[in-house]
């Protein structure tokens, strides 16, 4: 037995008691007659003394051998510690060391392993298991699979069923490029990895499974940030004999579930709103409800004066910023140079404050009078102190770039707190969406979302105003949660490959086994999938995924530690019938 107890539990209990400990040499401090050294493993740290006068003098050259990172056991007296230390949980003991014996040596580090490390983000990545041994990376995996066990509980309470399907799959068209695998024993032809298990659980759906779920990888290949990898995980989930309403309470009690076992947080209220009023309001379709900033559209009360910036634009629209009026001109001329930055795209912003005695001061004061920058207050529900910014122009570019800068309002102003938690639905989406550049309308979430009841007659005279019998959970400004009632009769399911451009032969190729399924008795079903390592992530009171990932890849897709993708050589080449073009 290489240890007795953990590093994290012993106490004043144990005095006296020999205990035999293993883990790892967080820092020794050496004073001449007495070396303390703490010990640490996943679940806390024991400070271990070595004193001359009682503890020979070959065990205390041993120790002064320790360096950081050491893989060592040591058996010894449970002693009470003369200067406690508070601020850990075995801070009223040490161990005074009989036996010491090194499992394994350690290079130096090359950051310290500690809460506030000296090591950047590229290099932590690459001794990714060194981070791990960190108490912030350690804590977040734990936290993780805390988050991960109460999703089973709760759905297995539910009568859901997990069950696990394929990852060497057939390609798809699921919005993103697929991860393509050859196949060595079928020349020519490749699996693809799976973007989500969307047609496999309706398929589980026709054979009868009726609660299916699984906490599975996704693989999608696109263009990555800060908060996107490669493969990701899915909380994914399909019912049988659901309509929208049914799904939309099994998943508020899901999160409802989580927030409280996991947070320690209660929250009943669950709005919902319609994608339209999102847009509208807040300039995107996941808004973070936890603060005010509300959009206000000026075109009626902007646009009857000699001002062509606004006289020419689609739309014009403005938010109150709470106590903005304290800026200095200074500081809203920065602000102005932030919006015009590449990544907000907008030409400039004009502002009015308002002013405590009721006054407006404008940037375009010469235009407009102080009864027009009243309209203007009201429109945006800007109250005296405040400072009113407006943007104008294409009225989709606008709704982004107001959106970007009321987050970040939101940030400057503390108003996005972690530990708050404000859930939203949103729903009624549009089925399809159109590619400007191509002219053409694919699926905003995905081939096989139903149409609302009664509109699928639109998709041949009005395919832009379908709406979607789909549906987003939305999470402190972050979807968290997405899916659909699903189309589970072939005649249907043909129509809207057809719309999204499929030819017959097309849509059987790519399609025919589901099809074919929904001629044996499908049932009506439907689902939703979260995102864990994002849900994960906002109940951790953090914006990045990677540190609720174990092995994450940097913003290239690449894994750093192992230093793949890599290429492979002509051997395996040859055995897999690929030849490389360069």
């Amino acid at each position: 037995m290489y240890r007795t107890h953990n590093n994290g539990s012993l106490r004043a209990a144990d005095v006296n008691k020999e205990v035999t400990l293993a883990g790892w040499v967080q820092k020794s401090r050496d004073k001449g007659f007495i070396i303390w050294v703490d010990l640490r493993d996943r679940y806390g740290m024991t400070q271990l003394v070595f004193d001359q006068e009682r503890t020979d003098a070959a065990l205390m050259e041993e120790a002064r051998k320790l360096g950081r990172e050491f893989v060592i056991q040591v058996t010894g007296t449970v002693v009470e510690r003369d200067s406690k230390n508070p601020n850990i949980a075995t801070g009223d003991i040490e161990l005074l060391v009989s036996k010491l014996e090194i499992l394994n040596a350690s290079l130096t580090p090359p950051f310290t392993i500690e809460d506030e490390t000296d090591g950047g983000e590229d290099l932590r990545m690459k001794y990714r298991y060194l981070d791990i041994r960190r108490k912030p990376v350690r804590e977040s995996l734990i936290f993780r699979h805390r988050v991960a066990l109460e999703v089973r509980k709760y759905l297995s309470e539910q009568d859901f069923i997990e069950v696990e399907t394929p990852y060497l799959i057939k390609s798809t068209p699921e919005g993103a490029r697929d991860f393509v695998v050859p196949s060595r024993m079928n020349e020519g032809q490749f699996y693809a990895l799976p973007q989500s298990p969307q047609t496999f659980k309706q398929l589980l759906m026709v054979g009868g499974m009726d609660k299916y779920f699984q906490i599975v990888k996704c693989f999608r290949d696109e263009d990555l940030r800060a908060d996107r990898q490669p493969e990701f995980t899915q909380i994914d989930c399909e019912m049988a004999f659901v309509e929208q309403e049914d799904i939309l309470n099994i998943f508020e009690g899901l999160t409802r579930h989580l927030l409280k076992e996991v947070n320690g947080v209660e929250i009943e209220k669950f709005p919902r709103m319609l994608y339209d009023d999102a847009m509208r309001l807040y300039g995107n379709d996941k808004p973070d409800i936890r603060f005010g900033m509300k959009f206000g559209e000026l075109n009626e009360v902007a646009q009857h004066k000699d001002f062509g910036v606004f006289n020419n634009a689609e739309l014009v629209v403005g938010i109150a910023v709470p106590g903005g009026n304290s800026y200095t001109r200074k500081e809203i001329d920065k602000i102005i140079e932030w919006v015009k930055r590449p990544q907000v795209g907008a030409l400039g912003m004009v502002y009015s404050r308002c002013n405590d005695d009721g006054s407006f001061k404008s940037s375009v004061d010469k235009f407009y009078d102080q009864e027009d920058l009243a309209k203007w207050a009201e429109v945006a529900g800007a109250q005296k102190g405040d400072l009113v910014c407006i943007l104008s122009g294409e009225t989709n570019k606008v709704r982004a770039q107001m959106s970007a800068l009321r987050m970040e309002f939101a940030e400057r102003l503390g108003l996005r707190k972690p530990d708050e938690f404000a859930p939203l639905w949103v729903i009624d989406f549009p089925l399809l969406e159109l590619d400007e550049e191509t002219g053409h309308y694919h699926a905003m979430h995905h081939p096989f979302t139903s149409p609302k009841p009664g509109q699928i007659g639109l998709l041949d005279t009005k395919p832009g105003e379908v709406k979607a019998n789909a549906y987003d959970l939305v999470l402190n400004g972050n979807e968290i949660g997405g899916g659909s009632i699903r189309i589970h009769d072939k005649e249907t399911q043909a129509i809207m490959l057809r719309h999204l451009g499929f030819s017959e032969e097309e849509a059987k190729a790519q399609f025919g086994f589901l099809m074919d399924a929904f001629e044996y008795g499908a049932p009506p079903h439907g689902g939703l999938a979260f995102g864990l390592d994002r849900l994960v992530a906002i109940l951790g009171g953090q914006e990045t995924i990677r540190d609720f990932i174990a092995f994450p890849k940097n913003n290239s897709g690449r894994d750093v530690m192992i230093d793949a993708p890599a290429p492979l050589d002509n051997e395996q080449l040859q055995e897999l019938n690929l030849k490389l073009n360069n």
